[in-house]
């Protein structure tokens, strides 16, 4: 089982980049504990609703808005394990994610290409998806594989579950994977459990997580909270990716945009941690400011850097494991 190199370790050989301080943290997670506790969550499913009310969270069904004692999400930070293990489809392909040890993987999900052969840009189709897997699975220092591209040339209500065909046929590599919603959720972990050799088999050693995203500001969709419902009650993993954009559904400064995403991936992580206690669970982000100019998202801005620098801090901080863009 691979175990990744250490990064900012307190060492004579290593480097690192300080970005917040014990205290500063501590001040990001009183406030979010405020936002969640007086402002709360909108919630969009009802299961998701209940299961948060039976804990003990206030919920308003008029508003949907859901409402955190800060005692259940403290419950879900301590609950939740903090060592990921990352199996790949064969045991050299395994990875141990935790503490402060730094692991790699490509960047998802494209929507274009440039053709090699014909240098035509284009949409993404599901040869293209075949072609990027093998070229990651040979890749020795990308430990981990996302999901890179879009199967364009296949219905939406099923692209996800082909997505993960192509990949998990081209890659033995752990497999980071957005199922879009339930019904392809339980597709794909059929698809797993076949390749596993059963459901036993993949419960064991699941090598594929699901990857879903809280809706900026202070949303739950339904279809994120049914992702995390199957992850959980299927022994998977959840990574659970913020996606902010400073300045357009988040606040323009970063420590307001860091404060309202730890919202929305705690309230996450509460679900999960409800659902099965001890649910592996990655606290993730793709977060970035907004070009107000052109109204893009800056993702290769210095600010991109930074937040992704301070999640991974925060999440070291909550004792989780982290996934984060490089910018």
């Amino acid at each position: 089982m691979k175990r990744p190199i250490r990064a900012g370790a307190s060492s004579s050989t290593s480097f690192g980049l300080s970005t917040l301080t014990d205290d500063e943290a501590y001040q990001i997670h009183l406030a979010t504990l405020e936002i969640l506790k007086d402002t709360g969550v909108f919630v969009e499913s009802q299961e998701a609703r209940d299961i948060f009310g039976g804990a003990g969270a206030l919920v308003n069904e008029e508003t949907k808005v859901v409402k955190f004692p800060p005692y259940i999400v403290e419950d879900a930070i301590h609950s939740a394990p903090d060592t990921y293990y990352a199996y790949g489809r064969i045991p050299e392909s395994d990875v141990v994610l935790n503490s402060s040890r730094v692991t790699f993987t490509n960047f998802g999900e494209g929507i274009m290409f440039v053709d090699p052969e014909t240098r035509e840009h284009r949409e993404t189709t599901k040869a293209d998806i075949e072609m990027a897997a093998r070229i990651i699975d040979s890749l020795d220092h990308v430990e981990t594989y996302e999901r890179c591209m879009l199967s364009h040339d296949k219905h939406h209500s099923v692209q996800a579950l082909h997505n993960a065909e192509a990949s998990l046929t081209n890659t033995t590599k752990h497999h980071w994977l957005g199922p879009v919603d339930r019904y392809q959720c339980r597709k794909i972990i059929d698809v797993c459990s076949a390749i596993a050799g059963g459901r036993g088999n993949f419960r064991e050693r699941p090598f594929l997580t699901f990857v879903t995203c809280p809706i900026s500001p202070l949303k739950l969709s339904a279809h994120h909270t049914d992702i995390i419902s199957e992850a959980a009650v299927n022994g998977m993993g959840v990574n659970c990716i913020g996606m902010a954009m400073a300045g357009a559904s988040s606040p323009i400064h970063l420590a307001g945009t860091l404060v309202q995403q730890n919202c929305e991936v705690l309230a996450s992580l509460v679900l999960a941690q409800l659902i099965q206690k001890g649910c592996p669970f990655i606290y993730a982000s793709s977060t970035c400011p907004m070009d107000l100019r052109f109204a893009t998202a800056s993702v290769g801005a210095p600010e991109t850097g930074m937040i992704s620098a301070a999640v991974a801090r925060l999440a070291n901080y909550y004792g989780l494991p982290s996934f984060a863009a490089g910018g």
